[in-house]
């Protein structure tokens, strides 16, 4: 399952780090946000290098729809009611200006990467929320404005009263983004981070010490200081890229769980939704497939003349207050910063991060700082909060209780599942040929048992969203090794 991204760009493969070295900085993580903060840290002066543990982009980077965009949803009215207007007023300013600051860099680096200035829409059935969120977004000073369906500016297939646009917006291709902008860069990958001590960053064949260290990872894979993990959730989503589906202008999504997003790159139609909690269906319970199957049947309705090109998923960072961490990692760590919790808005935000830690690190006042803050808390956060901890005590408690309903010769061909076994219990994937693969069904992260993922052949974690697939294999963190059957 590659991304159109992954199909249509190459990039330069970079050693490991083979010895020990020194910088000012180190970024820990090659995706998006690593790569432009390691960017923006050498432009000011600051010798960073980035250290990746596979290859830079190959995280949720080469599955975005990237959408370079400051219109996160239906959130300018949401975000006013539960923070103040001061507060909306900074994540909208940090987002556009991250917006324009794509744009900059991409004309003075003279990068080739499919960039496309237009407008966004989020689209509903509720006239008089769009036309709220329309005044709401214009107190904050974004060039909004309420479009009616009726008017046809709106060149999606979808049922709705209209949408509100924001104006100036823009989309890309990351890969090709990610490439160029790499060679400026000191990069070092296949180097996986195995530990962290105050200012050194250790590999297992080499480490860097540097005075400041930026952990842009996707997920924080150290749990103490910090407890990121208490504090966030995953959540996957679904993309299919369909030719033969006409072309739009604007970049489009859904307010609700179940609404679709839209944009256009190339001939392809880039056609998203079906999300739904890491381990877990929309409605909570265990994750029994089918979001492939359910995009494609709305690809047929919407677009019957449409072929599939390519299908991925990706996965996203979910705070309790729905707003990125991005700071320092803790309180006792003042040389360690973070990048994280993105949710659907990883371009956008992961220039936030670059732009605001580089302030951070070079002693430049940021007025967005306070916004993101990773210390941050209120009493809004307490119910999902709740929630998510909720979510990891059902976790951990089905690895003590949970008794299989089968066991492997039971198990039918080309499916997965949990198991009995003369040594308790396993993760078991058959294949069509009935070849057995079988794994330790407990996270290494911190223990929650996983469940078996249909729709892509993984084991995925419902507590903390780790994955790994039939094999054994770690896809996503926090966890960081494998599942491999001892």
């Amino acid at each position: 399952m590659e991304s159109i991204w992954s199909k249509t760009c190459d990039i330069r493969k970079r050693q490991a780090l083979d010895r020990e070295i020194e910088a000012d900085a180190a970024v820990i993580g090659g995706g998006m946000a690593g790569i432009l903060t390691a960017y923006q840290l050498e432009r000011s002066g600051v010798r960073t290098v980035v250290l990746e543990a596979e290859r830079i982009g190959g995280g949720q980077t080469k599955n975005t729809t990237a959408k370079i965009t400051s219109q996160h949803g239906m959130f300018c009215r949401d975000f006013i009611e539960k923070k103040g207007q001061d507060a909306a007023r900074q994540y909208v300013r940090a987002n556009q200006a991250a917006v324009e600051e794509y744009k900059r860099i991409i004309r003075d680096e003279g990068i080739d990467c499919d960039l496309k200035e237009t407008d966004a829409y989020v689209y509903s059935q509720d006239e008089e929320k769009l036309k709220a969120e329309a005044g709401a977004a214009l107190e904050l000073g974004i060039e909004a404005s309420y479009e009616a369906s009726c008017e046809q500016k709106i060149e999606i297939p979808v049922s709705c009263a209209g949408a509100v646009k924001f104006a100036r917006q823009a989309q890309f291709h990351p890969l090709k983004f990610i490439a160029a902008l790499s060679e400026h860069l000191t990069i070092y990958e296949d180097t996986p981070v195995k530990e962290v001590e105050e200012h050194t960053v250790k590999t297992a064949c080499g480490s860097v010490k540097a005075g400041k260290i930026i952990f842009a990872t996707h997920f924080p894979f150290i749990n103490f200081p910090g407890m990121y993990f208490a504090r966030m959730h995953q959540e996957r989503s679904y993309v299919l890229a369909l030719e033969n589906a006409g072309t739009i202008n604007g970049i489009y999504i859904g307010d609700g769980e179940d609404a679709l997003s839209f944009r256009q790159f190339d001939r392809y139609l880039l056609l998203g939704g079906e999300g739904h909690r890491t381990g877990e269906k929309k409605e909570g319970g265990k994750y029994e497939g089918g979001s492939y199957e359910r995009l494609r049947a709305a690809a047929r309705e919407l677009y019957p003349r449409s072929r599939e090109a390519a299908c991925w998923s990706a996965q996203d960072c979910v705070t309790a207050d729905k707003v990125p961490f991005i700071g320092r990692y803790a309180s006792d760590r003042p040389d360690w910063f973070v990048a994280t919790g993105f949710q659907k808005w990883g371009m956008s935000s992961s220039m936030v991060s670059a732009m605001l830690l580089r302030d951070m690190i070079c002693g430049t006042e940021n007025p967005c700082a306070e916004v993101f803050d990773p210390s941050r808390f209120s009493a809004e956060e307490i119910p999902q909060i709740m929630k998510d901890s909720g979510k990891a005590v059902k976790g951990l408690s089905k690895r003590f209780f949970h008794i299989p309903d089968e066991t492997a010769s039971q198990l039918e061909p080309g499916h997965g599942a949990v198991v009995e076994t003369e040594n308790g219990k396993a993760g078991v994937y058959k294949t069509e040929d009935q070849k057995i693969y079988q794994v330790d069904i407990v996270c290494p992260h911190l223990g929650c048992e996983l469940t078996w993922n249909p729709d892509e052949k993984t084991w995925d974690c419902p507590c903390h969203g780790s994955r790994f697939d039939y094999k054994g294999n770690l896809i996503e963190g926090p966890a960081q090794e494998g599942i491999h059957y001892e």
